[in-house]
């Protein structure tokens, strides 16, 4: 995308305050455009990545453990949801027990108890119950991994066991959600058919669903959660994978709210009268590395070298300062940050003499297939900056060709590992990642014993320090003896920069003028509950 090009596009479309007719019916709709070209997933465990659960599980459903959204000041935190409490056996550190909000009702009217968490986890883990969902099961595979059976105790209390200990199982359940096993009875046991009359315990009831263009939410008055009852009257969720066609249709009042708006559309929606909201973000834009057979990433110099390579101040400048240079998967100043040796940094004569010490040059360049997509949740501006990244690296000599694809064929290409016959020629995979809980922000990642089927360790990593600290953060329970374990773990990760780590996002949005009241949590859920529709 060049500067003239969007700017071109910018200035033919109208002014935020220019109202089509149309928007006047609808005057008490939220209307966002997500960076997705789908609806998500509708039934329950979302598709799209965290964009999914940001606008498909937190809105329609509920977990049992909850993330406090509601500052923009510091780190979102965990907070009961559906349970009220958990706990964690400290005779066997296997076994959880979770109480459950009493009172709490899905969108059908039917009660939620300790059976419906079982009718659910049945539907993500047991391939021989009737409700069993492979569509949710490889979604929810990523935060499930761990669990092997789970007991109902009363209707308000479930006790869920992990086949190892698992300290960080509650920001895993933080992923999960719930839907109504009585509507999957009335549509006749079809996952298909519920999501077109999807029922969840969430704070808004879906009433229209078009695949591809829109799906459309009431307000529950009835939320159990009074602080969240939806403060505008309906929701509309419009997938707009194509950044300028986002911006236009914030510029021309077509929407109100839309995600990831391109650098040199700010100052433009501004003017307009909109908004341009940023905050710190646990976000890293990367590229998960291969080290399969034949992969050129085994070696740890010339993965130094690539991360040498790159100008990351350049790509800032090139998102318009909407970006901080990455040092390693967390930032400075994080808890989890230790004390790595190797500075990750732009010193291109550096990565040369790496290379050179590998055999490599660049006259006998490393040469590597990277697999990406043009959009999707969290990937910012991906084209331009994957364009930024293959100038960086062919300077030192890393030659690299790109696969692009849809975001999510790229989530299950990801899914599918680095050995997966269709990934077995590809050398990285441009996923950018989290870090809001230590399971997919570094011990999935690192962690090679009992790797999971689809989990985070897309590139079988294998390190048997990094495996050894994994393991032991996974079994740590004190809150501060795991943050120290982290701490070697992310400085040991870094050290043998075990990805290519390029900037942080700081998560603009674009908002129009009449959006009043939200507010962007430190997080990559946001909580759209609290918006007001002014005018």
């Amino acid at each position: 995308m060049h500067r003239r090009d969007l700017l071109g596009a910018l200035a033919a479309a109208p002014a935020l305050s220019a109202r089509p007719s149309h928007a006047q019916t609808e005057r008490g709709t939220l209307r966002v455009a997500m960076t997705t070209g789908d609806i998500p997933l509708t039934t329950g465990q979302p598709s799209q990545g965290a964009e999914g659960n940001r606008f498909l599980g937190i809105t329609l459903y509920d977990p049992l453990v909850a993330w406090e959204l509601g500052s923009a000041e510091v780190p979102a935190q965990l907070k009961p949801g559906l349970a009220e409490s958990w706990s964690v056996d400290p005779n066997d550190t296997r076994r959880w027990t979770f109480r459950l909000r009493p009172g709490v009702r899905f969108h059908d009217g039917s009660p939620f108890t300790a059976e419906s968490v079982a009718w659910n986890l049945a539907k993500l883990l047991d391939r021989e119950a009737p409700q069993f969902d492979r569509q949710q099961a490889a979604q929810g595979s990523l935060w499930i991994g761990t669990i092997t059976r789970w007991s109902v105790r009363d209707p308000l209390t479930i006790e869920i066991e992990t086949r190892m200990p698992d300290a960080i199982l509650p920001f895993s359940l933080a992923n999960v959600f719930f839907s109504s096993p009585v509507r999957w009875e009335e549509v006749g046991r079809n996952w298909e058919r519920f999501a077109e009359r999807p029922s969840g315990t969430g704070p808004y009831v879906a009433e229209r669903f078009i695949p591809r263009q829109r799906l459309e939410a009431v307000r529950n008055p009835g939320y159990w959660d009074k602080a969240r009852v939806p403060r505008h009257e309906r929701l509309a969720l419009l997938p707009m994978p194509d950044a300028l066609t986002r911006t236009a249709a914030l510029l021309s009042g077509q929407v109100d709210l839309i995600e990831a708006p391109p650098p040199d559309a700010a100052g433009r929606i501004r003017a307009a009268g909109g908004q341009v909201i940023t905050n710190v973000y646990p976000h890293n834009w990367c590229y998960h590395l291969s080290f399969v057979e034949g992969s050129p990433f085994r070696d740890v110099r010339i993965r130094r070298a690539a991360n040498l390579a790159v100008d990351r101040d350049g790509i800032v400048g090139l998102l318009n300062g909407m970006a901080a240079p990455a040092v390693g998967m967390v930032n400075p100043g994080h808890p989890w940050f230790g004390s790595p040796g190797f500075k990750i940094r732009h010193d291109p004569d550096q990565a040369r003499r790496l290379l050179a010490e590998a055999g490599f040059g660049l006259r006998n360049p490393v040469r590597i297939k990277l697999i990406i997509s043009p959009s999707g949740s969290g990937q910012m501006q991906p084209l331009p900056m994957n364009e930024a990244v293959q100038q960086d690296l062919r300077a030192v000599g890393i030659e690299c060709e790109f696969e692009v694809m849809d975001w999510e064929a790229l989530r299950a290409r990801r899914r599918a590992g680095a050995e997966a016959p269709e990934n077995r020629s590809c050398r990285g995979i441009n996923n950018s990642w989290a870090f809001w809980d230590p399971d997919i922000g570094l011990i999935g990642p690192a962690q090679s014993t009992d790797r999971k089927p689809g989990g985070f360790n897309w590139g079988n990593y294998q390190d048997p320090e990094a495996n050894a600290l994994a393991l032991k953060a996974r079994a740590t329970f004190d809150p501060e003896e795991q943050r120290q374990v982290l701490a070697a773990l992310h400085t040991r990760i870094v050290d043998e920069a075990m990805w290519l780590w390029v900037v942080h996002d700081v998560n603009p949005r674009g908002l129009a003028r009449r959006v009043k009241g939200f507010v962007q949590a430190q997080s990559w859920y946001q909580d759209l509950t609290p918006i007001q529709l002014e005018g």
